[in-house]
């Protein structure tokens, strides 16, 4: 019996196969932007809240600046030092009760200095409400290091047996020249002032008990130099430690002027 021949057909080809794919990549990129779009949401509320708190950690508002940065200004916060200022100018009298501080800081400086380091090695200013010690640190530290001088610390205790018993806000701020750091400890000027203001700051801790909360530290390196650099006086102007002292207006002053 004769076989019949079978025809075998080749299997038609699916020239559309590529819609899956291309289906399922529209799928995948619809919902990429999907949750792009929900996660873009603004909280108006939360946003308002963090440019304010960036206006106030940037000074964006009040007497800010390079020259003179307010101290300790800003809503409360969780690091003590909560003070509200006031922006008006200093009254007479408290003129006077920051007049008085310094004279006594400069009477309780007396016996010390001349004996352990030079007179001109620290100056007080009187600005309103603010009172400035500035320190040389020349005669403070050895070059290029962070710890304090044993000759210097009577002049560091003198200091801070007049500053403590006012129970105000303490910022120390540490200062440099513009010259290149020779150091095998300190990678640049700005490590080298942060680590003397902190070195400072922990003195004042354990030495006189301090507060922590009471104190602050900053280091500014060479950036706000008190004289125009590229002479020997000015570089040793400019190297200094700061401790600054600010009364607000409603301040019971009466543990100034007894």
């Amino acid at each position: 019996m004769g076989r019949k021949r079978r025809q075998i057909h080749e299997e038609h080809e699916n020239h559309e196969r590529w819609l899956v794919s291309y289906a399922d990549f529209i799928t995948l990129l619809f919902a990429f932007f999907v949750v792009m779009y929900s996660v873009s949401r603004v909280d108006t509320k939360r946003l308002q809240q963090a440019a304010n708190a960036i206006k106030w950690a940037l000074h964006f508002e009040g007497t800010g600046g390079v020259g003179a940065m307010p101290l300790f200004e800003g809503p409360p916060s969780e690091g003590g030092c909560v003070v509200n200022f006031s922006t008006g100018k200093p009254s007479s009298s408290e003129r006077e009760a920051v007049e008085l501080v310094r004279k006594r800081v400069e009477a309780r400086l007396k016996p010390v200095l001349m004996k352990k380091v030079p007179a001109t090695a620290v100056q007080i200013a009187n600005d309103g409400r603010r009172l400035t010690i500035r320190l040389a640190a020349t005669h403070f530290f050895d070059a290029g290091q962070a710890a304090i001088r044993p000759e210097a610390l009577p002049v560091v205790d003198a200091i801070a047996d007049e500053l403590k018993p006012l129970g105000r806000p303490l910022r120390v701020e540490g200062h440099t020249d513009e010259n290149a750091l020779q150091s095998a400890r300190f990678r640049d000027n700005w490590e080298l002032s942060a680590a003397r203001a902190a070195r400072v700051t922990s003195y004042l801790v354990d030495a006189h008990g301090f507060a922590p909360g009471q104190l602050s530290a900053v280091g500014y390196g060479s950036s706000r130099p008190l004289a125009p650099a590229g002479t020997p006086d000015a570089d040793e102007t400019n190297r200094r430690i700061e401790m600054a002292i600010e009364f607000a207006s409603g301040d019971p002053l009466d543990v100034v002027s007894h």
